[in-house]
C-alpha cells in the first residue's frame, strides 16, 4: 500500500472495545498490590458517578488529580509486566467487530488508523499492537528511576485530543477536513468537531443530542468479536506512547468491590 494520505482516529473505550479499558484490568492491578483496599474505596464513589453519568470535565480533573497522588511511586515495570500477562485475556474478547471492519475499510482507502485515548501506554498501546492499529496518542505520565513520579507531562482528554491529532495531522501532512473521527462520549466533541467526518457511536446522551444538532452519524457497535480472529498488522510508530492508565485502574478496581459488596450486585 501506498502512502497514506489522511487518517480515521477513534476513541478507545465504548468505541472500539465494549467497556472500559481501565474496568478491564481492574483486577489485575489490585491482585499485583499496587493499590490496597483502603485506596480502592476512597475512589469507589467517584468510579460509581463516573461510570453511571459518564466523563464531564470537573469530574476527569477531580480524578486525574488524584490518581496522580496515588501512583506516584509506581514501578512502571511491573505495571507493563501485568498488562503483559492479562491484556488478551481481558480484551481480546471486547473488541467490536464493526471497528475492526472500518479499521481495515479505513486502511483500504489510504487511511492511517490511530487510537486517541485519556488512558496511557500501559494499557492503550498494548492494545494499539494487539489491534495493529498504525499509532496511538494517549496520556503520557512523568517517569523518574523507572517510577511515576505522579505528575503528567501531557493529558489526552478533552481539547488536549484536538490538540494532539491537529500536531499529528501536520506532521504527516495530512488534511484533518479528510480526516474521520469516532467516540461515544461528549467529551470528544473538540476532537470530532476538528475533522471532516466526525461519527458519534453508542453516544452519551449529551453527544447524541450534539450529534443530532450538527447532523452527525450515529452508529451503533454492539458486537464484540475476539480480535485474534483478525490477523493484526505491525503497529507503526507511536505519537504519545505513556500515561496514566495504570492509574486509572484503580477506580476501576472501586468500581468492581462497590458491585461486589452490594445485595443488588
Amino acid at each position: 500500500m501506498g502512502e497514506m494520505t489522511a487518517a480515521a482516529f477513534f476513541d478507545l473505550d465504548k468505541t472500539v472495545i465494549a467497556k472500559s479499558s481501565t474496568l478491564a484490568f481492574g483486577k489485575p492491578f489490585y491482585k499485583g498490590g499496587l493499590v490496597n483496599r483502603r485506596a480502592v474505596l476512597k475512589s469507589s464513589f467517584a468510579q460509581f458517578v463516573y461510570l453511571l453519568q459518564g466523563a464531564d470535565e470537573d469530574s476527569m480533573d477531580k480524578m486525574r488529580d488524584y490518581l496522580k497522588a496515588l501512583c506516584a511511586g509506581w514501578s512502571v515495570q511491573q505495571v507493563h509486566e501485568i498488562v503483559a500477562e492479562t491484556l488478551h485475556e481481558l480484551i481480546d474478547p471486547l473488541v467490536y467487530a464493526e471497528a475492526v471492519e472500518l479499521f481495515d475499510e479505513h486502511r483500504a482507502a489510504g487511511r492511517e488508523v490511530v487510537l486517541v485515548s485519556s488512558s496511557g501506554e500501559e494499557v492503550v498501546g498494548p492494545i494499539g499492537e494487539m489491534l495493529g492499529v498504525d499509532r496511538v496518542i494517549a496520556t503520557r505520565m512523568v517517569v523518574e528511576d523507572g517510577r511515576y513520579t505522579g505528575d503528567i507531562a501531557f493529558y489526552a482528554y478533552g481539547e488536549g485530543k484536538e490538540v494532539a491529532i491537529r500536531e499529528l495531522a501536520d506532521l504527516c501532512g495530512w488534511d484533518l477536513a479528510d480526516c474521520y473521527a469516532y467516540s461515544d462520549s461528549v467529551t470528544d466533541v473538540p476532537m470530532l468537531t476538528a475533522v471532516g467526518h466526525p461519527v458519534a457511536v453508542n453516544p452519551d446522551k449529551a453527544l447524541r443530542r450534539h450529534a443530532t444538532t450538527q447532523e452527525w452519524p450515529v452508529r451503533v457497535f454492539a458486537k464484540p468479536v475476539r480480535a485474534s480472529r483478525r490477523v493484526p498488522t505491525p503497529a507503526g510508530s507511536a505519537v504519545a506512547y505513556a500515561g496514566v492508565g495504570a492509574a486509572a485502574a484503580v477506580l476501576a478496581l472501586a468500581w468492581l468491590l462497590s458491585r461486589r459488596s452490594s445485595p443488588s450486585a
